[in-house]
């Protein structure tokens, strides 16, 4: 292991614990996502609505208009409770605050009606008495609300039996409620808080506290109430943690035992709103009496009795994201316990979470620093599918809430980080590696030798070739006539534009030589069709001097036109670091180097920009050749054919190219016979040639000079495109 790994290492491991110290406190954005994760689950797939014995009586917008606003003369209410018993309601829950007098009552109104006399309220109805009446011996449950003001708290009608330590400091704390009206709280056979999600910031309601606590006594919600009355049951057992004070785990109510949270937070498994979970309250206070069909759902049925009206403002948002009245959510908490179908997150949630948030970093650190980033991706992406899997399954069939998004979004943090460290430090070599080459390389080529391996050791390797050598002409007499300064600014200008088209065409930049440039394809990495490469990197070399004197880029006026020859050669050469071991050039070297060198040194006697060695004319079936006879080059024994890079495949393909091919066929047998025929056809390849680029005419003039070239030479093989 090297220094930078053990570093990489422990920086690596740091975030890890970092981020799991994160986890292990529980911010509130960590929470918000985990309970926006889970709501997403039950809108994959929510709880079925099934057909269970629990109705909503809702005092809707068709109600109102029926009977008037919010709220009701309470002697109504006591004909509605009145009619519900008849039905055969098993209990009667209120989502209603009975706080203040009925300000509708006859002996209210008539109090505040001045001149009459006091002794004829006592004969007035009273509609408080009336409602209290009502309730008397029927399964009726009140709510209440929470209070920031007084010290009233309503009477418990159930009675509390623990087993394990007392959990009376687990739930939410109740500081004081709405009081009801003495009477009413008296009769009524069950009283239950209607709070939903108090003190939670959160519009959703995700869980709804079954008790709230003064740390003593324990208060019920209004639908665990209904659900107790209408067992006839007297006590809730409520089960806590053994030798873990302040915590509640089950409770059970009658034949029913809910699993819930530590605090006594039922979580809420939702159904999609339904119309079938609701009665409108004019149906039930028809004149005419409700039809069968509403009394057979009273029919035993948990009536919760509440508003859907949207000006009284009891619209709730659940995890799904529907808003719903908030009596609907106490029916749906009465149904969830019915149908037994529960959502829980285990104690020892939050520990594997956090366990898998440590582990799971560790292995990517280890993973990105000794394997590579591409392996930690891929075994971080397939722990991510298994984590959101594991959960969703562990939702879908048992109800259990584990969070996959701490650990993913963890482990995607460890692993940037380390595949950052690894980059900026671990990877220096590779860095080295595009510094060395990244003037000299194509981007494609340079991607391709930093993922080699032992791309910078000291050696070469024999490879076929194709090199080029790019000289100025009459470059002597160009610097004669600058300063130092202007000759350095000639030569970058002139270079720069040229070795552009190498790199753009998979080329590798050997060097610089003063005024010339060598370069050479296929190494370090094999390029495909490299001997055409070279040869379109050689065509728009001569486009772009052409360009830059033609805008007269090099200063030097109409006066003094600049012009290059270029060599190339295909064949064997040995490439490869070349040097000291702690200094070298990647280079190639052989007798295709020399040959490549010699090829654009003939440039000069052939008169012409562009030539290439027959081995590489071969290799460019259909481009615009001419041959340009054999020639004898420094240090070969044998005579070197040449040909003269007219154009690419598009000008090879012309017919003007086509019919000075077949004239320059016949030139060249002539000359080889030494026929006289030759002065007839040069004369007529030079018109030809002048319709096709200015390089050729003095091409020409030059060859009729250069017969030796072509004698004692084979006919020169069909060049024509296609071949």
């Amino acid at each position: 292991m090297t220094r930078a790994q053990q570093v990489g290492v422990l920086i690596g491991l740091a975030i890890v614990a970092a981020l799991t110290i994160l986890r292990a406190s529980d911010p509130p954005l960590l929470k918000q996502a985990r309970d926006l994760t889970f709501d997403e689950y039950q809108r994959i797939a929510p709880r079925t609505f099934e057909s269970l014995p629990v109705k909503v009586v809702d005092i809707d917008e068709a109600s109102l208009r029926e009977f008037g606003q919010w709220p009701w003369p309470r002697d109504r209410l006591a004909t509605l409770v009145d009619r519900l018993s008849e039905m055969g309601a098993s209990a009667i829950a209120f989502d209603v605050l009975f706080a203040e007098p009925d300000r509708l009552s006859p002996r209210t109104v008539v109090r505040d009606v001045a001149g009459i006399d006091p002794s004829l309220l006592g004969q007035l109805p009273d509609n408080d008495e009336i409602f209290a009446q009502a309730i008397t011996g029927k399964p009726v449950i009140l709510g209440f609300g929470l209070s920031n003001e007084g010290n009233y708290r309503p009477q418990v009608k159930a009675g509390f039996a623990f087993t394990g330590e007392n959990p009376a400091g687990a739930p939410p704390r109740i500081k004081a409620a709405t009081p009801l009206r003495p009477e009413f709280e008296a009769n009524a056979a069950g009283i239950g808080h209607i709070s939903l999600n108090p003190g939670d910031p959160s519009a959703v309601v995700r869980a709804v506290p079954l008790f709230l606590s003064d740390g003593e006594q324990l208060y019920p919600n209004l639908a665990l109430e209904a659900l107790r009355v209408a067992q006839g049951a007297s006590t809730y057992v409520l089960a806590g943690a053994t030798n873990v004070p302040n915590t509640i785990t089950m409770v059970k109510i009658g034949e029913f035992e809910v699993p819930v949270t530590a605090e006594g937070e039922l979580w809420l498994y939702i159904t999609p709103d339904t119309a079938e979970r609701y009665i409108s309250a004019k149906d039930v206070l028809a004149q005419g009496g409700a039809t069968p069909e509403i009394k057979n759902a009273i029919d035993g049925s948990i009536v919760f009795i509440g508003t859907s009206a949207a000006g009284l403002q009891d619209i709730r948002t659940t995890a799904l994201g529907q808003n719903v009245p908030g009596v609907s959510l106490h029916a749906q908490t009465v149904e969830q316990i019915l149908s037994g179908r529960f959502l829980s997150r285990p104690d020892w949630a939050n520990g594997l979470e956090i366990l898998s948030i440590a582990a799971m970093g560790s292995l990517l650190v280890i993973l990105t620093t000794f394997v590579s980033p591409a392996v930690a991706l891929v075994c971080g992406l397939l722990i991510t599918v298994m984590a959101l899997v594991a959960s969703w399954l562990a939702f879908f069939y048992a109800g259990l809430l584990f969070d996959p998004l701490a650990p993913i979004v963890s482990g995607s943090i460890t692993h940037f980080a380390a595949t950052s460290f690894r980059f900026l430090v671990i990877d220096r070599e590779r860095r080295e590696v595009r510094r060395a080459f990244g003037h000299y390389l194509s981007p494609s080529l340079l991607y391709r030798i930093e993922h080699t391996r032992n791309a910078l050791r000291l050696g070469g390797d024999d490879r076929e070739l194709t090199v080029m050598f790019v000289d100025v002409r009459n470059f002597t007499e160009i610097s004669e006539r600058l300063t130092p300064a202007e000759v350095v600014l000639f030569l970058n200008t002139l270079l720069d534009a040229l070795s552009r088209h190498v790199i753009a065409n998979e080329g590798t930049l050997d060097k610089f030589i003063g005024d010339s440039i060598m370069a050479f394809w296929n190494a370090p990495v094999d390029v495909a069709n490299h001997a055409n490469k070279a040869v379109h990197a050689a065509l728009a070399m001569r486009e772009t001097l052409a360009r830059l004197n033609q805008t007269n880029a090099f200063g030097f006026g109409d006066e003094q036109k600049v012009g290059i020859g270029i060599g190339i050669h295909t064949g064997l050469a040995c490439v490869g670091n070349m040097g000291a071991e702690t200094r070298f050039n990647y280079s190639a070297i052989g007798d295709a180097v020399n040959i490549a060198a010699r090829i654009e040194s003939s440039c000069k006697e052939v008169s012409f920009d562009i030539l290439v060695s027959d081995s590489t004319a071969e290799m460019l079936p259909g481009y615009a050749l001419l041959e340009a006879g054999a020639l004898a080059l420094k240090g070969k024994s044998m005579r070197t054919r040449l040909f003269a890079v007219v154009g690419d495949e598009k000008l090879g393909g012309s017919a003007e190219f086509v019919q000075l091919q077949a004239i320059h066929a016949q030139l060249i047998e002539a000359l080889r016979l030494r026929s006289s025929s030759s002065r007839r056809f040069l004369r007529i390849a030079k018109l030809q040639a002048v319709e096709i680029t200015n390089g050729l005419p003095e091409f020409y003039r030059r060859i009729s000079r250069r017969a030796d070239h072509f004698v004692d030479q084979p006919a020169a093989k069909d060049r024509s495109p296609g071949i």
